[in-house]
C-alpha cells in the first residue's frame, strides 16, 4: 500500500513540477505588471473614466466605459467603492454598469495570466469580457433608463494602501500583497491540473466538454464556473489543462465568464449593491451571456 501511494505521489509530483515550470513565468509576469498598473496607472485609469462623465456620447459611452473597466486593476471589493463615488458625482448608470461588469471579469493582471492559454483564448477572453460590459450597459439603458439600478448607500472609497513616498517600496509592498492574495490559489490550481492529468482520462473529459458535445459542454462549463472559481491565477492552470484534454474553446469561454462574475467573494458585495431582484437579474444575465458566447465561439472557432 505504501509503495502504491509513493508511486502515485511521484507521478503527481512530476506532473505538478512540469505544469509549474510551464506556467509560473506567466503568473510572475502577471504579478509584476498588475502591481505596476495598480501603483502607477490606477489613478490615471479611474481619472479617465471620471473624465468622460460630461461627454455627449449618449448610450455609446458604454464602449469606452467597458474598455476602461478592463484596464482597471481593482477587484470587485475595490471597484464598488470607486463606482459609488462615480455615481455620486453624476455618472450615468449604464456607463457605470459597463465599467463594473468588465472590471469584474478582467483586469491587466488576469490578461497577463491568460497569455498562458495561447493567443486564441486570450483574444476571446478580452473581446468577450469587453462585449459583456457593453451589453450590460445597453440592457440597463433599455430597461432601467428612468429607474435606479444600484444602491451604493454606505459604500465609500477606501483609503489606498499604496502611500509609501518611495515609489519602489510602494511597488514592492503592492507586489507582496498580490503574491499573498493569489499565490496559494495559483499553486492549488497547478496541483488540481496535475491531478486531472494523472487521474482523469482525456477521452472522457473531451466527450463531456469537447466539440462533439458542445451544447451540453458549454452549459456544464458555465455551471461549474459558479462554485469552482476562486481566483483568476488559480484557474489558469486548470483551463490550460482542460483545453489540452479536449475541452472546446466555447466551453472554456463560458467558464471564463461565469467564474469571475459569480466568484463567491464578489456575490456578497453585489447582493448589497443590487438588492435581491436585480441580483437575480444579474445572475441570469451572466449565465445567458456565457452560454451564448460559448456557443458562438464553438460555431466560429
Amino acid at each position: 500500500m505504501l509503495e502504491v501511494l509513493h508511486r502515485e505521489f511521484i507521478y503527481v509530483w512530476y506532473y505538478f513540477t512540469v505544469q509549474l515550470r510551464q506556467i509560473a513565468g506567466y503568473w510572475a509576469l502577471g504579478m509584476v505588471i498588475g502591481s505596476l498598473v495598480s501603483v502607477f496607472f490606477k489613478d490615471t485609469i479611474h481619472g479617465a473614466f471620471a473624465g468622460i462623465k460630461d461627454k455627449k456620447w449618449g448610450v455609446w459611452g458604454v464602449i469606452p466605459a467597458s474598455l476602461l473597466g478592463v484596464a482597471s486593476p481593482l477587484c470587485m471589493y475595490g471597484t464598488i467603492p470607486i463606482a459609488a463615488s462615480f455615481s455620486r458625482s453624476g455618472m450615468r448608470q449604464d456607463w457605470l454598469a459597463a465599467f463594473m461588469m468588465s472590471s469584474v471579469l478582467l483586469n491587466p493582471q488576469l490578461v497577463l495570466y491568460s497569455t498562458a492559454l495561447g493567443p486564441t483564448a486570450l483574444a476571446i477572453r478580452i473581446i468577450s469580457c469587453t462585449i459583456c460590459g457593453i451589453v450590460a450597459g445597453l440592457l440597463l439603458h433599455i430597461f432601467y433608463r428612468d429607474k435606479p439600478f444600484f444602491n451604493f448607500e454606505g459604500f465609500a472609497p477606501r483609503p489606498s494602501r499604496d502611500t509609501n513616498p518611495n515609489l519602489f517600496l510602494r511597488f514592492l509592498f503592492n507586489l507582496g500583497r498580490n503574491i499573498k492574495a493569489t499565490g496559494l490559489y495559483f499553486l492549488l490550481g497547478v496541483l488540481l491540473s496535475a491531478l486531472f492529468q494523472r487521474y482523469v482520462p482525456a477521452e472522457d473529459f473531451a466527450a463531456l466538454f469537447g466539440e462533439a458535445n458542445e451544447g451540453f459542454g458549454v452549459l456544464m462549463a458555465a455551471t461549474i464556473g459558479v462554485p469552482l472559481y476562486a481566483c483568476g491565477g488559480g484557474t489558469i492552470p486548470l483551463i490550460r489543462e482542460w483545453l489540452a484534454m479536449g475541452m472546446s474553446m466555447g466551453s472554456a469561454s463560458a467558464f471564463m465568464i461565469t467564474g469571475p462574475a459569480t466568484k463567491i467573494t464578489n456575490l456578497g458585495a453585489l447582493k448589497i449593491v443590487l438588492g435581491m431582484k436585480r441580483f437575480v437579474l444579474y445572475l441570469a444575465f451572466v449565465m445567458a451571456f456565457s452560454l451564448v458566447t460559448g456557443l458562438l465561439v464553438n460555431l466560429v472557432i
